[in-house]
């Protein structure tokens, strides 16, 4: 017996107001479904099939290399209409996980006691008590406990809606005792659907066992249908994943301004200031901190490493005891050795640094190598981009590179080699030696700033330079 997920992911999302399906909008940055997906991976489930209906093709394509069964419900005609486009696929003998493509936050450990709790003629909800439940359908219980019906709001009475249990769709049940009560599902209703919740009612029909396990936290089984709701759904799930961090050890100043979009491996005495975001895969060394305002992406930073306020690192790799920023942009192929400083407004593309090498203003190094004890001075810049080709540039150990300095690749900087500020450097340049390119200083005898010259008169005179300019061309 294997355990079948089924995603029910066809809605239009008409309250997004967007051209984007409901199921692709992005909550931490990853679709609603991706997160769905990623919790059915974590069940080891034996099969997953999603129903898709609108933007069915964006949908697929955004998902493309999971390994999914997609199903096609080409007319929406209820929840129950959905669950019976993808039975077909599934052995009776499985059981059956139903999930939705807009309850992202839901949890594999709540998914696994539900799971657990089902077995031959059983089925299992999953329900939860709200202080307002309204507009949602109760779950009503004998005064033994057991579950024998699930009440849509507005067919209640006032008794039935005064039960604060509700329902959240979500179920597990044998595939062959869920084809039977689908198949039974009738659509005597004002939307004329099939409605899955209507299930319940002809299990106990059917003398089936029906049972309802109450999820801890409301916001784990929370729908998506609007921006609001996605907005709530972000902050639930930034301030757990917060939470998780700081059970891990990892100081977070404000729990309400970390983003975490993405998976962390964090050491221990980790520091995250406020306003942080982190996105894909990052890894943070012992002691690491990191600065108000910065964002990394795919990225890892060695122990003791500080990313000084508002840095952005992505794709980069930073050594241990390695100082970056303020306002520094490491990018794709950054990597940083042991030591390195990396100091405000630098950038740094496709380079790798040595041990203890700096660069501390105003810098940009792309396709770059640069070994170790390198001084980078103010403003210099490796003119790595011909207009078509990408040129390596190459900076032995204990080069000095003075400010100001150009260096056109491919060249090459030996080591021990100073550049005088304001060169620019086409050639090699020797190990242990000064390089200097510069145009000889002069000064004008006589020579008097400009004055002002009135809107007439300037006019007649961009109009003759220019009918002279273009005189010449012809």
């Amino acid at each position: 017996m294997g355990l079948a997920v089924v995603i029910l992911a066809a809605g239009q999302g008409k309250r997004m107001h967007s051209d984007l399906p409901k199921v692709l909008q992005p909550l931490a940055g990853r679709a609603l479904l991706g997160h769905v997906l990623d919790t059915a991976g974590a069940l080891g489930a034996d099969s997953v099939h999603v129903v898709y209906g609108h933007g069915g093709e964006q949908v697929k394509e955004a998902f493309a290399g999971n390994p999914v069964h997609w199903v096609l419900q080409a007319e929406q005609l209820g929840t129950g209409h959905a669950l019976a486009q993808a039975l077909p696929g599934i052995a009776d003998s499985d059981q059956l996980l139903i999930l939705y493509g807009d309850v992202p936050l839901i949890r594999a450990e709540t998914l696994t006691g539900l799971v657990a709790e089902s077995g031959p003629k059983t089925l299992v909800l999953l329900s939860v008590e709200l202080e307002d439940p309204t507009g949602y359908g109760r779950v009503l219980r004998d005064k033994a406990g057991t579950v024998y019906r699930v009440v849509e709001e507005r067919d209640a009475t006032r008794k039935e809606r005064a039960v604060h249990e509700v329902n959240t769709g979500v179920m597990c049940a044998p595939a062959g005792l869920l084809r039977r009560l689908v198949a039974a599902l009738g659509n005597d209703n004002a939307q004329r659907e099939y409605y899955l919740t209507d299930v319940v009612t002809l299990a106990v029909k059917d003398s089936a066992r029906v049972l309802a396990v109450k999820a801890g936290d409301p916001a784990e089984v929370s729908g998506i249908n609007d921006r609001e709701q996605l907005a709530f759904a972000e902050n639930a799930l930034r301030l757990s994943r917060a939470r998780a961090l700081m059970n891990a050890g990892v100081t977070v100043t404000d729990p309400a301004r970390l983003d975490v979009r993405g998976r962390i491996q964090a050491g221990r005495d980790v520091v995250l200031d406020v306003n942080v975001v982190l996105e894909g895969e990052i890894v943070l060394g012992d002691g690491a901190k990191v600065g108000p305002g910065c964002v990394l992406k795919n990225s890892a930073v060695g122990a003791g490493s500080e990313i000084l306020p508002y840095s952005v690192l992505d794709g980069a790799r930073v050594g241990a005891h390695c100082r970056v920023g303020p306002y520094a942009r490491l990018r794709p192929g950054a990597t940083l050795a042991d030591g390195v400083h990396i100091g405000n407004f630098v950038e740094v593309k496709n380079a790798t640094l040595g041990e203890r090498s700096k660069a501390n203003h105003l810098t940009y190094l792309g396709d770059a190598q640069v070994g170790a004890d390198v001084n980078v001075g103010a403003g210099t810049i490796t003119c790595n981009y011909d207009g078509v080709n990408k040129w390596r540039t190459v900076i032995e150990p204990g080069a000095f590179i003075g400010s100001g300095t150009m260096l056109v690749a491919p060249v090459k900087v030996g080591a021990n080699a100073t550049i005088g500020a304001g060169s620019t450097i086409t050639h090699p340049a020797p190990p242990d030696q000064l390089t200097v390119e510069r145009s000889k200083q002069q000064s004008v005898p006589g020579w008097r700033r400009p004055e002002a010259v009135d809107p007439e008169e300037r006019a007649r005179r961009e109009a003759a330079a220019l009918g002279e300019s273009a005189n010449k061309k012809t």
